[in-house]
């Protein structure tokens, strides 16, 4: 393959616009659409496509992996990466009723639907991914560790149908300039400093199993993403168990950052609705970490009820 072409590939891929203040505000809108995008060539399906044709998969993506309001603006992500790399990753084919927007002002959610406007990768990209499929997989997982947390990254990919098990180059062995680490490397004794901080028990559930002397099934999870800026220090984290962390990054709970009281999303719906189901946790106070100056931090809290938990919460009581 062309190793000019891949370059060029991997480049457009890692230099996609997002949205203002991108470097703490959470906008997925381009990255799903994108991966929806290379999941459709991995399967074999039509590179092009109409925004009527995808935009109820992209409303349920946005709906289960975005900020509470991301899925009234599916439209901008479809619109709006035409202008990213002045047209070298994504083109639109407009109709004359388009015409009049400009590339800074979107359509409707109504007007795409019913326009009849296709839009996909542009044929450069698609070619030089058909030449070399592992490339496909090397911008997916670049998409997927530069906007969500390890915890999303399956679920995601099955959500879009990407197969994620095929032998692939590790993301970082790519030119320096499109791995997709851009921020510091993860500090490694994170999760130690954080489990230990909370006696080695899920705050949430106080899930505690450990096999010999190695605790099981705990992890330490990031208040605000790391893929966002969120430091690697104890205000920032979180000792939940596996189930926890997964739902916590799906914005399924959140703390409420003046009380930590722990706050469960009115959409969040268990089949047992009383106290033997998960949402038996809603309004218990978190199980505090042993020092004061660890606790989590308000400005984390904050970060995490705008851009990632599920608004509104439900009621107490």
């Amino acid at each position: 393959m062309n190793t000019q072409a891949a370059e060029e590939v991997r480049r457009l891929f890692a230099g996609i616009r997002r949205a203002p203040g991108s470097e703490s505000r959470y906008a997925p809108h381009k990255p799903l659409l994108l991966l929806m995008a290379l999941a459709r060539i991995q399967q074999g399906q039509p590179a092009r496509f109409s925004f009527a044709e995808i935009e109820d998969e992209l409303k349920t993506l946005l709906t289960e992996f975005g900020p509470s309001n991301a899925p009234k603006t599916r439209n901008m992500p479809f619109w709006f990466l035409q202008n990213d790399h002045g047209g070298k990753l994504w083109s639109l084919k407009l109709p004359a009723s388009l015409l009049v927007y400009s590339k800074t002002k979107e359509p409707t959610i109504k007007e795409l639907r019913q326009s009849g406007v296709s839009g996909g990768l542009s044929e450069e990209v698609v070619s030089a991914i058909q030449a070399q499929p592992q490339l496909l997989m090397e911008v997916a997982r670049q998409l997927l560790h530069s906007t969500f947390p390890d915890t999303l990254h399956e679920s995601i990919a099955s959500a879009v149908g990407l197969d994620l098990n095929v032998p692939v180059r590790h993301v970082g062995e790519a030119p320096a300039e499109y791995r997709v680490h851009h921020k510091p490397g993860r500090d490694k004794a994170f999760r130690d400093r954080v489990l230990q901080a909370y006696e080695y028990r899920c705050c949430v559930c106080g899930f505690d199993l450990r096999l010999r002397h190695m605790p099981a099934g705990l992890e330490a999870a990031h208040i605000k993403w790391h893929t966002h800026g969120g430091p690697d220090l104890e205000p920032n984290g979180l000792s939940l168990c596996a189930l926890h962390h997964t739902l916590f990054d799906l914005g399924a709970f959140t703390l409420e950052p003046t009380t930590l009281k722990v706050l469960f999303s009115e959409h969040a719906l268990s089949g047992s609705r009383g106290m033997t189901g998960e949402l038996r946790h809603h309004g218990q106070d978190l199980l505090m970490p042993v020092r004061e100056d660890v606790r989590p931090g308000r400005e984390f809290l904050e970060w995490n009820w705008k851009n990632v938990f599920k608004r509104e919460a439900r009621p107490m009581g």
